[in-house]
């Protein structure tokens, strides 16, 4: 139902930065997204991942869940990230990678039925930054789907 390859083509083409810091699409599928990139395009003066860059493939992680759940679920909506927070737990030396599902499956319904009526709705989605096996950071964002005006 989901294809890895699509989903990084996707991200690499609408999403750019994500090409440029190398992210790799490990596993999609209903439950979250796997997303990886390398240390190399990522590197701080510290020789570890610059922190700015950890926190933009967890919420690349965590953008494509929405969308991949959209576009399962038969909706068109713009996918907008309202806020987040980011806690780093400890220094990524190496590929590392980001985990992302939903903070409350059971608000999927909710959020799907809000998009219908108001033609926008907001859920909580985290990642969950690994390297070597071991969590190193946590991200909990909040997403806006705003539903596309149907063409004419």
């Amino acid at each position: 139902m989901f294809d890895e390859r699509a989903l990084e083509d996707y991200l690499h083409a609408q999403i750019p930065l994500s090409a440029a810091m190398g992210v790799s699409v490990v596993s999609a599928d209903g439950d979250g997204v796997v997303l990886t990139a390398p240390l190399g395009p990522n590197v701080n003066h510290k020789k570890t991942v610059f922190g700015g860059s950890a926190s933009a493939v967890a919420i690349l992680a965590a953008w494509s869940v929405l969308h991949l759940r959209l576009t399962g679920a038969g909706r068109d909506g713009e996918i907008v990230i309202q806020s987040n927070e980011t806690a780093y737990e400890k220094p990524i030396g190496s590929a590392f990678e980001a985990r992302a599902a939903l903070a409350d499956p059971s608000a999927w319904p909710r959020f799907l039925t809000m998009l219908d009526r108001k033609g926008r709705a907001r859920l909580e989605i985290g990642s969950v930054l690994t390297c070597a096996g071991i969590v190193v950071g946590r991200l909990t964002g909040s997403f806006v789907a705003i539903r596309r005006a149907p063409r004419s």
